[in-house]
């Protein structure tokens, strides 16, 4: 048994003595950390963490539950924040719900955190239908529904339209010297609602944190959700991040991924469609280097006729940094119709950098539009050479192809703010300055 583990089990019964939460999520909560017990932290000898290793990540003495936090005030954070457009934000520090920093509501909706929704009656109902019910019942995950006390806590009921996009961003200060957190996300859209999300996790300084997040959202019959994370945390942070989808009936789901920064970061995306005439739509950018390391693994279930999916993963490595695309698309019997697509493009710039690719499709249906496939390559010799001919210096020459090749994801970002901050980070991890915007 590893210290981390042994650690977190010892300390699970003063944790729960701590917290005022119903005997509902009292009882979820012991049998998580029972299931942690059995299976512990996950590893290569799993085929789906086959080509990543948790081993560094969980070899730090943690502080589990951190008392004390930096005070932080808007200058701190930002540089951190889309703050070139109005948006509700429910922002962290060190695990702790920052008041001061952020804007939630409670007029029509509930954009508010998830230990006042674990704790007061009024939101039981909502608990009790969606808490717990669609998250993998795996050792990671079932640490963190152990642990699970603060995060965000969103409710939009049927027929709203929320005017403004949510923040959600967790911070650590780094006043402990190597930290842990177990953050988690409740987000219930209703009937006929659109919502729009942007995450991130960000380290204040280069202290050791590990990140072990669970997401769960309802997308409810005619939803429409757009969610984006941005990944791109100092190089001393670690990320485990799993999110559940549950889509009704002519529901929309997308999701943008750009992963940038931290040494590991590991995506577990798990989508899965209940109804009929459901649109799924998940992509993403991968640009690291060093000894970064970078793992989607993505499942779409296809359980109903006449839906739709569409994955398109592009990665861009240099150094000796390691990405893993592991995605899984599933058809049901009944799901007859389905059109279904799956992509991951990689460039590889080094003779030292590593992309291990897996598409897969599963099939038991017989009238169905379903592709996948992969390719590895280097930028292209013809390009870079014409590039070149016409004045500009090989490093911009090669950014502008890596733009071009990222630019189908990036196009289909409808937050002009969220594109533009992508389009700096990447300019800055290729080294160059970009006048334009894709």
């Amino acid at each position: 048994m590893s210290y981390l583990k042994e650690k977190l089990l010892s300390s699970f019964i003063a944790f729960e003595e701590q917290k005022n939460v119903d005997s509902y999520v009292h009882g979820i909560r012991t049998k998580a950390i029972k299931k942690f017990e059995q299976e512990g932290f996950p590893t290569k000898k799993l085929e789906n963490w086959k080509y990543t290793s948790l081993k560094k990540a969980i070899n730090y003495d943690y502080k589990l539950f951190p008392n004390q936090s930096e005070v932080l005030e808007f200058r701190d954070i930002k540089k951190y924040l889309i703050d070139d457009i109005e948006s509700y934000k429910i922002i962290f520090v060190d695990g702790k719900y920052c008041s001061h920093l952020s804007e939630t509501t409670h007029d029509g909706m509930d954009i508010c955190i998830l230990s006042s929704a674990l704790t007061q009656s009024k939101y039981d109902l909502i608990i009790e239908n969606y808490f717990d019910k669609i998250s993998k019942k795996d050792g990671i995950t079932s640490l963190n529904t152990a642990f699970s006390s603060e995060g965000s806590y969103i409710h939009i009921p049927k027929n709203i339209q929320v005017d403004k996009p949510i923040q959600i961003i967790h911070f650590s200060t780094g006043k402990n010297e190597s930290v842990m957190f177990q953050p988690r996300n409740l987000i219930v859209v209703d009937e006929n609602s659109h919502l729009e999300i942007i995450e991130r996790f960000q380290s204040i300084n280069e202290n050791s944190v590990f990140v072990n997040s669970v997401s769960e959202i309802y997308c409810n019959k005619k939803s429409i959700v757009k969610h984006y994370k941005i990944q791109n945390d100092n190089k001393n942070a670690s990320l485990v991040d799993n999110t559940f989808v549950s889509q009704e009936r002519n529901s929309s789901y997308s999701l943008h991924t750009f992963s940038f920064g931290g040494e590991l970061t590991r995506n577990n995306l798990n989508i899965f469609q209940n109804g009929e005439r459901i649109e799924s739509f998940i992509r993403g950018i991968t640009i690291i280097g060093e000894n970064q390391h970078v793992d989607h693994n993505t499942l779409i279930h296809h359980k109903k006729p006449n839906c739709e999916s569409y994955q398109d993963y592009k990665g861009i490595y240099y150094d000796n940094s390691v990405g893993v695309f592991n995605g899984r698309v599933l058809v049901e019997k009944e799901a007859q119709k389905t059109n279904a697509f799956q992509a991951n493009n990689n460039v590889l710039l080094s003779d030292k950098s590593v992309i291990n690719t897996k598409p897969q499709l599963e099939i038991f249906a017989d009238d169905v539009k379903c592709s996948h496939g992969c390719t590895v390559g280097q930028l292209d010799k013809s390009a870079l050479f014409y590039l070149r001919s016409r004045g500009i210096p090989k490093k911009e020459a090669m950014a502008l192809l890596m733009y071009g090749f990222a630019n189908k994801v990036l196009a289909s970002v409808n937050i002009p703010e969220v594109k533009a901050r992508v389009n700096k980070i990447i300019a800055k991890k290729l080294g160059v300055k970009m006048g334009f915007d894709i």
